[in-house]
């Protein structure tokens, strides 16, 4: 059963009275001590728990964050990023200060900073009262409060850019400061999980860590690995697009530290991959949370919270045999057109990811797969008829969101292993990866030729970028990598030029079919479907029928070249400005950089 984020009392939850809609008011006394509440085990648990509350406020990152947040790259978009409005502002690279979906009191940048004051009492009251130390209870709480502060800041880091960096409860001198150096921010938030990470227990050693709705180890260093990374890459600066001056944050310095953490993890032996992509997927949607796989940490959504699949599913018409969640469900966003062409025809992630299909209008409460257009596709990775559990809220699904699953770590040790040891060094963990995408039968080729060939450096770190998008397509991680990489608008710029290519089936995309034909499968709800493959253009006669596979004119320019709004320079947009209500909020300390 799903985990359910209680404050257990009154008093537990008068703790956290400061923590209001606006960041900045200052905190209330505690009707109860702290030394009582971070002196007993299962006060501080309760407490712990409230700092996971604001992950599923109405307009943090279960209606605003997670929505928007890493759309649109050359793997995933906004199915409506053509519409010009608020919504698709912020996908596009064009969002304003006084963003509708954003500029509220309540809003995602509030609840973060709601999420760390919660964080701050609890770490100082661990300190204080709770002789935290490796092996205790109450050491493993001031570990998951660290890891659950050093995600909020993680986040907000990835958002905006520069931010004001808090690691104490605020008082009345702290209410007002302006922006710190994310550079001091990624060194504290390193050195806060190398600690963290003493006091987690890998996966299932303790009761704690038997869910993947808990913070454990792997997961700890994995993220480490995962910030480590970002914090020696490129970036959008006030003075440009470059990489950290720090020392502390050098390539060297951080890809050794990440190479560290991703093996530590994998020599663990504490997580492993499913034994395929779509059993892994399945077992998601089926909310499946035991931990030791695949999943390493999911931020948690009780069954009435939460909006992956109101989001990000196979889009559904109207409420049918698979759900009650309501009309129009899912198909928010999905995979760019080309994405599906770009797969190797063998690779098992193919079908997962990329679905062409919506279900239709159900009757007698029987929806049906329904063909589109050749410009939308859905996440397949997120189905509501994978689910076990019928979902009837009309506002949420309550499936959770993974944060990071182990391939992100095995690609991570590639990534790093590559930089420091060379191409050779890389290839196991790249090798891991690619086999569970391919049958057996493939794998001479398709794994140890593929990989093998990556001879050089540089062969290999391409390789890496095409496999991240393969691998993690709709699962908006794309963006922060491309930053990274220094590769977002030329991989945009190529997005575009590919879109273009297969909307007039020319270059890489000449032998996309034209005409799909189709029919039903003994179910009469599931399409079986011909044409989907290159070169798949013969009639295969009675019994299916044909629909046109096409996509051309002013309305296929016009969605291809809004993939950033034209004019926007997506390099000098990288992160979301701050919302006008927290500019004027901050007593002047608070100003846009990037021209916004």
């Amino acid at each position: 059963m799903k985990h359910k984020i209680l404050i257990a009392g009154m008093f537990v939850a008068s703790l956290f009275a400061s923590c209001s809609d606006d960041y900045l008011d200052a905190p209330a006394q505690s009707t109860l001590d702290e030394s009582v509440i971070f002196s007993s085990p299962g006060l501080a648990e309760a407490a712990i728990d409230g700092i996971k509350i604001p992950f599923a406020e109405t307009n943090s990152y279960r209606g605003r964050f997670l929505p928007f947040y890493g759309l649109n790259t050359d793997t995933e978009w906004y199915n409506s990023s053509q519409t010009v409005s608020d919504a698709s502002d912020l996908c596009t690279y064009d969002a304003k200060p006084n963003n509708s979906q954003m500029n509220t009191t309540n809003n995602a940048w509030a609840m973060m900073y709601s999420g760390i004051e919660r964080a701050n009492i609890c770490i100082r009251g661990l300190r204080a009262y709770g002789n935290p130390t490796p092996g205790s209870q109450l050491g493993y709480l001031l570990g998951e409060a660290l890891t659950l502060r050093a995600i909020y800041y993680a986040d907000l880091v990835k958002a905006w850019g520069d931010v004001p960096g808090r690691f104490e409860p605020l008082n009345n001198a702290t209410i007002y400061v302006g922006k710190t150096s994310r550079d001091e921010i990624y060194k504290q938030l390193l050195a806060d999980l190398g600690e963290a990470a003493t006091l987690v227990p890998w996966p299932g050693e303790i009761k704690e860590t038997t869910s993947v709705e808990r913070i454990n180890k792997a997961f700890v260093k994995g993220l480490r690995a995962r910030l480590a990374m970002v914090a020696s890459g490129y970036q959008q600066y006030p003075d440009g697009i470059r990489r950290s001056t720090d020392p502390a944050l050098s390539v060297a310095n951080m890809y050794a530290l990440a190479l560290a953490e991703s093996r530590s993890v994998i020599a663990s032996g504490s997580a492993h991959l499913e034994s395929s992509f779509e059993t892994f997927w399945k077992k998601y949607n089926q909310e499946y949370i035991v931990a030791g796989g695949e999943s390493l940490w999911e931020l948690p959504f009780s069954d009435g919270r939460g909006r992956m699949l109101f989001t990000f599913a196979v889009r559904h018409t109207t409420n049918d045999q698979f759900h009650a969640n309501g009309a129009n469900r899912g198909g928010t966003a999905g995979p760019l057109p080309t994405v599906f062409y770009d797969y190797d025809v063998k690779d098992t992630r193919r079908d997962v990811t990329c679905v062409p299909y919506k279900y239709g209008t159900a009757v007698n409460n029987i929806a049906k797969q329904e063909l589109g257009t050749l410009n939308t596709w859905y996440f397949g990775k997120y189905r509501y008829e994978w689910m076990t559990r019928f979902v009837t809220s009309t506002n949420d699904d309550g499936v959770n969101k993974i944060y990071m699953r182990y391939a992100e770590v095995l690609l991570i040790a590639a990534e790093a292993a590559n930089e420091l040891e060379g191409p050779a060094a890389a290839a196991p963990y790249l090798k891991e990866v690619r086999r569970r995408a391919f049958a057996t039968a493939d794998q001479a080729t398709k794994v140890e030729d593929y990989v093998n060939s990556k001879s050089t450096k540089d062969a290999m770190f391409k390789a890496l970028v095409d496999e991240n998008k393969y691998e993690f397509t709709g699962e908006m991680e794309r963006k922060q990598n491309l930053i990274r990489w220094n590769l977002l608008k030329a991989k945009l710029d190529e997005a575009k030029v590919n879109m273009k290519s297969l909307a007039d089936h020319t270059g890489n995309y000449a032998t996309v079919p034209t005409t799909l034909y189709y029919k039903f499968k003994a179910d009469n709800v599931s399409l079986d479907i011909y044409g989907l493959n290159k070169g798949e253009t013969t009639n295969p006669g009675a019994g299916y029928t044909s629909i046109a596979w096409t996509w051309t004119g002013a309305a296929a320019d016009t969605k291809i070249n809004t993939l950033y709004k034209p004019g926007v320079n997506p390099d000098n947009r990288q992160f979301w400005p701050i919302w006008q209500v927290f500019l004027e909020g901050s007593n002047g300390k608070l100003t846009n950089d990037y021209g916004y």
